[in-house]
């Protein structure tokens, strides 16, 4: 028998280091991420919230962020587990600026990246506790896609995670086309992420929009939307259901 298997505290104290490099359920999460192409580039959207469980714990976790000279991403799910993917990210953009080619990776890169890593954490039944959008511009062309925690994944001219695949995407199929401007795309998208603060527990009033284009990533500071509580429905939502509490 080697020491290892003889060693009952050697071997709780190995098991536990190897369990802290895990994430075994997720704590602190944010809710939909919510993509559109548009005339010059590419938007996205997310809100400010970090719930821990089912508290809103934070209302100011920034879940939109640039990734090298031509992407931006966007991340539903575990902020510990997009911060490692953050990490990640700029290993992968050292490294290639360290070449000094002239050459710089660009969104459909990066996105086919991130589905390896994805894809292969899932694997190891270790997975990164995410949905992520990944969108970007080079040299004209716009790209938008997106990868869940499985791997699985898919490029559109508009994309969400989480609640926003339910809510948002049948507001974007309705509304959405090829020549928005960008204010007809801020406005869009401000037009799903009221329809979410409405109806997702998680969402919270505080919320950024992402742009890119070949000039480069601007981020929204923090704003709040209009919002109206006084539909019929809200005030008394359990009117006509029988038996309910």
């Amino acid at each position: 028998m080697n020491s290892f298997d003889s060693n009952p505290a050697t071997n709780s104290l190995i098991s536990s280091e190897a369990d802290s490099q895990r994430t075994l359920y997720p704590y602190v999460t944010g809710t939909s991420v919510v993509g559109i192409k548009y005339k010059d580039g590419i938007l996205l959207a997310a809100d400010m919230g970090g719930s821990y469980g089912s508290t809103l714990r934070y209302k100011s976790v920034e879940r939109l962020k640039p990734v090298g000279k031509h992407s931006l991403i966007g991340a539903s799910g575990e902020i510990s587990d997009f911060q490692e993917i953050m990490r990640y990210l700029d290993d992968l953009i050292l490294s290639d600026n360290m070449w000094d080619d002239g050459n710089s990776l660009g969104p459909k890169e990066v996105h086919n990246y991130l589905t390896r890593v994805m894809y292969n954490r899932r694997n190891k039944f270790n997975p990164l506790w995410n949905s992520l959008v990944l969108g970007g511009v080079k040299n004209g062309q716009k790209y938008l896609g997106t990868v869940s925690m499985i791997g699985v994944h898919y490029e559109d001219n508009h994309v969400a995670t989480g609640f926003g695949n339910h809510l948002a995407r049948p507001l974007l199929r309705d509304e959405w086309r090829e020549n928005l401007t960008f204010e007809e795309g801020v406005i869009l998208l401000e037009k799903c992420m009221r329809v979410l603060l409405y109806r997702d527990r998680s969402a919270v009033n505080k919320l950024q929009i992402a742009k890119i284009t070949e000039e480069g990533v601007t981020i929204s500071p923090p704003y709040s939307l209009k919002t109206f509580w006084n539909f019929s429905a809200f005030e008394n939502p359990t009117h006509g259901a029988e038996g309910s509490w």
